[in-house]
């Protein structure tokens, strides 16, 4: 058992725009988190990853950093986070900050620089080209839809970005911006932070001669050229080496596109490159052939496949990430669950699926209430830049249908996740006394903090419950993972196996009742239920089996 901090602990991500606002002016920041660190010490989380709250223009929601080694101002100050840091610290929890670093501003004084002239010392911090038969140098998109490329008037030449246009590609290619990147990390570290989590890290590098997509189209996916890249690994060992290494931190790396065999390189047991990464295979469940706004069904069979699949190939190589969603990702209660009749039991029974599973799980923000996805009547209530690039490309440019649109936005939107934090019934969620950012989601009379902590059953308590088994319990963090009932259309169950000792976790994901038998080897006669999501009377046992809707069961064999 190659024991680790950061394998035992449970993650909880913040969105600061959306967490709490301590000043009125509707948006979240700093002392509005300080204000919330013994909600989240009750709840029992380890670790605090907090989404960028870095000097920016906000063109991408604080992941556009014009001064890494700055506070913005909506936020607070540094010393506010530094006060951030030794509460958490005093209250026995973590901080992990996100670090991005495939891309920076333009605003950031680097690129402000670089678009002065081609010879300007700065300039090969970034990535220029020129064009191409008056047309972008490749036909790479963006994720944020539309080309990849941003001309330049002052220079007549264009920079790379794969996202908005205002976060233009750092140049990895260049020495001395890799070591700015690691004096900038060393600086935070220096501070006393505990760890990074690392956005689109897999990135950072780009096929030698930045060739097109093949295929003629005017723009097109140009994913096998920029995601784990020819010398990303390279980079990442350099990183571990000059940074990483030199401290006990925790690392986690957001590698979109990454295979299994990808991961095992990322999160060697060697510990050369990163602690762990997030894989997007379970996420893209429900995206059809045309991407994520391309919405279908998923089904359980191909849930079982991806999440068997991360465990059964990292098993003695490396280590897995948990979550199911985060602040790029619709709520899973409304995604995986029924965010309606069954929200309470659903909730509980995802949380149980994901948490007793092999790897470090991840909390994002109201998770633990059970916050639900929001439906805004009108396009201009969203503020998230991707759903404005593709509603404005869809349905004004290409002349979609408005209503199948919103209804993508419905399902797949990130601003689902990023509604404030419903903290009690008054107005605004007790969010702010001002207006927010972003609306709140209707149903905050219904589903919040206030009302979750005063009922005993509620989802808070029941994920207090989950992480509190796992530090009682080494089978839930080091057990090895096999897939039972493979063929079950309705369960999803596994067990965990550690020495002499078996977890057998049985999760219903229909809203119909669930019958199955279990493998002749395993029998629960004896066996201590360990958490449920319904109330179990004493010494009923499940092998004449049938769950409940969303029912959640886990046992301890011995």
């Amino acid at each position: 058992m190659d024991k680790k901090w950061w394998k035992e602990s449970v993650v909880y991500q913040i969105y600061p725009r959306s967490f709490m606002d301590s000043n009125g002016d509707g948006i979240g920041d700093i002392r509005g988190i300080i204000s919330k660190l013994d909600y989240l010490k009750d709840l029992g989380v380890d670790v605090v990853w907090l989404s960028p709250v870095y000097k920016s223009p906000n063109d991408d929601n604080g992941y556009d950093i014009s001064d890494y080694q700055n506070i913005m101002d909506e936020f607070g100050t540094m010393e506010d986070l530094d006060e951030l840091l030794k509460q958490l610290h005093e209250r026995g929890m973590k901080l992990m900050m996100d670090l991005v670093v495939n891309h920076s501003s333009d605003e950031h004084q680097w690129f402000v620089e670089a678009r002065k002239s081609k010879d300007n010392p700065y300039r090969d911090y970034y990535i220029w080209r020129p064009g191409k038969d008056g047309r972008e140098p490749n036909n790479w998109t963006s994720f944020f839809s539309g080309s990849a490329w941003e001309y330049d008037e002052v220079t007549g030449e264009y920079y790379l970005h794969l996202f908005s246009k205002k976060q233009p590609d750092l140049n990895w290619e260049n020495p001395e911006l890799r070591k700015e990147i690691y004096d900038m990390m060393k600086w935070w570290l220096d501070k006393g932070i505990d760890g990074f989590r690392m956005d689109v890290i897999n990135l950072i590098s780009k096929a030698e001669g930045l060739p097109s997509a093949p295929g003629g189209k005017r723009y097109d996916w140009g994913g096998d050229y920029f995601m784990n890249g020819l010398r990303v690994h390279e980079y990442l060992q350099e990183m571990n080496r000059e940074v990483l290494s030199k401290f006990d931190i925790m690392t986690v790396g957001e590698c979109p596109g990454a295979s299994t065999s990808d991961a095992v390189k990322y999160a060697n047991n060697e510990g050369t490159e990163l602690n762990m990464i997030f894989t997007f295979e379970h996420m893209d469940l429900d995206s059809g052939p045309d991407g994520k706004w391309n919405v279908k069904p998923w089904k359980l069979r191909d849930l079982k496949e991806v999440m068997s699949k991360w465990q059964y190939e990292l098993e003695g190589n490396g280590w897995n990430s948990l979550y199911l969603n985060n602040h790029d990702q619709p709520r899973m209660v409304s995604r995986f669950g029924n965010d309606k009749e069954y929200r309470v039991e659903s909730a509980k029974m995802l949380a149980t699926f994901l948490h007793m599973m092999k790897g470090t799980p991840y909390i994002y923000q109201g998770e633990e209430l059970g916050m639900t996805n929001v439906h805004f009547e009108n396009i201009e209530d969203y503020n998230d830049i991707e759903i404005h690039n593709m509603y404005r490309e869809k349905v004004l440019e290409c002349g979609e249908d408005h209503s199948e649109i919103m209804d993508a936005i419905y399902v797949k939107g990130r601003d689902n996740a990023r509604t404030p934090v419903q903290w009690d019934s008054s107005p605004n969620a007790g969010f702010t006394t001002g207006t927010p950012w972003l609306k709140v989601n209707p149903n905050f009379q219904e589903i919040n903090a206030a009302k979750a902590t005063a009922d005993s059953d509620s989802i808070y308590y029941y994920y207090q419950k989950l992480i509190n088994l796992r530090k009682q319990y080494d089978i839930i963090v080091y057990g090895k993972y096999d897939l039972i009932l493979e063929e079950h259309e309705q369960i999803f169950a596994y067990t965990r196996v550690l020495e002499n000792k078996k977890l057998v976790v049985l999760t219903n994901f229909t809203g119909e009742s669930a019958a199955f038998n279990l493998p002749e080897d395993i029998h629960l006669e004896s066996a201590e239920l360990i958490i449920g999501n319904y109330q179990v009377r004493e010494g009923e046992v499940v092998d004449l089996l049938k769950l409940k809707p969303y029912e959640a069961r886990v046992y301890l064999l011995k």
